[in-house]
């Protein structure tokens, strides 16, 4: 890799080559498009959209490499309509396009006992995946025709001669897409988990809802009501986003080994709305479903010279809580810089070693049963300033701030699991 970006020698080098040429000149043939780019990002997700946006984007001076999003078409593969939430700053990138924030947080503990709290100087927002989707466009339409986006599905990507990647994908009538790059990033959700010592799903069915009269108290979040019946293992809570007075999505969400079938998820739905909530007289207008791998697995990031993983398939989801976009965000920024500099973009670790062995430990006692979950959580909320919680989250807390929220765990029963860490083989979990 070079270790600066190419100039107008370098680039008419990788012409010849055939990787350097626009991504907006194609070529079609009986055969299918042909399509050349500096980078190829394969999926329109969160990782897909935020790396695409920032290469349409760049530094001043910098000159956006020429790139290719690869968008599954309508249908089976493509992934449906979702939320995601994080939590930043007031003025974050994002925030002409979200849905809604807040900065006041809940949690219910089992017995009913609520901790309400302030995340302030931090909001915690709502993003909905076809505003990003929007925003992405118009970010691609500024771009001057250097990021072009595709709609097929990937169904190969192959080395080719002289350090090029070409990606094979098919649009949905049918006609092969080939796109020829130096480098190429996937997003897409891997087949299967890779090896782990423990892994939980979060599992979850949201109802955006509409009430007859004012029900919700628009400037708090419910982030975990754990009024909800627990099972074995794991744990279960009510999660309520309001965006209005009577408009909310309401959701349930497990930690455990299995998803539940539709049936299931909306009897828990109604048992949570009406005997919870106590809300009457309302529509479901909307609804999204998901599962969240909760795993210590070692996720790679680079699969083949030019080939590199981002997002959830590349370790960016936080195991203990199933939260990705802000890893997401700090990512594909560490991405799009080395890209735009001409250094090597393989993708950083999107959480520090730290944080994954936490993750590890909490991860392995609540699969053994030797913490109660609904406890730990509410019992963080109630002693841990909520900036501070929510930053120790997010990983970006240090030694000290850690050990002092180390002090409001059931210490013996993690220090059992750390323990045990070391001698509990790695597994390959059960398909979803």
């Amino acid at each position: 890799m070079r270790g600066t970006r190419p100039g107008a020698t370098a680039r008419d080098e990788e012409d010849r080559r055939g990787v350097g040429n626009t991504a907006s000149a194609t070529r079609e043939g009986a055969s299918g498009v042909e399509l050349k780019a500096d980078v190829a990002v394969v999926g329109a997700g969160a990782a897909g959209l935020s790396l695409a946006v920032r290469l349409a984007r760049p530094p001043t001076g910098a000159e956006p490499p020429r790139t290719v999003l690869l968008a599954a078409p309508p249908g089976p593969v493509r992934t449906a309509p979702r939320t995601w939430c994080f939590w930043e700053p007031d003025g974050g990138p994002y925030d002409g396009e979200l849905t809604a924030s807040w900065e006041r947080l809940r949690v219910h503990g089992t017995d009913g006992t609520a901790v309400t709290t302030s995340t302030t100087p931090l909001r915690y927002k709502m993003l909905r995946s076809d505003a990003f989707e929007a925003m992405a466009e118009r970010a691609a339409a500024d771009s001057g025709g250097r990021v072009t986006r595709v709609e097929a599905a990937v169904h190969r990507i192959t080395p080719a001669q002289g350090g090029a990647v070409v990606v094979h994908a098919r649009r949905s009538d049918g006609t092969e897409v080939t796109v020829r790059a130096r480098h190429v990033f996937d997003s897409r959700p891997l087949p299967r988990l890779p090896p782990a010592r423990t892994t939980l799903l979060q599992h979850f069915r949201g109802w955006f809802v509409r009430t007859t009269g004012p029900a919700f108290e628009p400037s708090v979040v419910e982030l975990m009501d754990f009024r909800t019946p627990q099972p074995a293992r794991g744990l279960s809570f009510g999660y309520v986003l309001p965006v209005g007075p009577s408009e909310a999505l309401v959701e349930y969400t497990e930690f455990s080994h299995r998803p539940l079938d539709c049936a299931a998820y909306d009897k828990a739905l109604r048992d949570y709305s009406t005997r919870v909530l106590g809300l009457d007289g309302y529509e479901v207008i909307g609804c999204e479903q998901g599962v969240v791998p909760m795993t210590d697995a070692v996720f790679p990031r680079r699969t083949a010279p030019g080939v590199y993983r981002i997002g959830a398939c590349a370790g960016a989801t936080r195991p203990s809580t199933g939260y990705t976009f802000s890893a997401v965000q700090r990512q594909t920024c560490v991405v799009a810089a080395a890209l735009h500099d001409g250094r090597d973009p393989l993708p950083p670790r999107p959480h520090p070693a730290r944080a994954r062995l936490m993750d590890a430990t909490l991860l392995h006692a609540l699969d053994r049963g030797r913490v109660d979950g609904p406890a730990f959580f509410t019992r963080l909320f109630t002693a841990v300033p909520t900036p501070r919680l929510l930053r120790f989250l997010d990983g970006r807390t240090g030694l000290t701030e850690d050990l002092g929220i180390g002090l409001h765990v059931p210490v013996a029963a993690m220090l059992v699991s750390a323990l045990s860490l070391p001698f509990t083989p790695r597994r390959s979990p059960p398909a979803v």
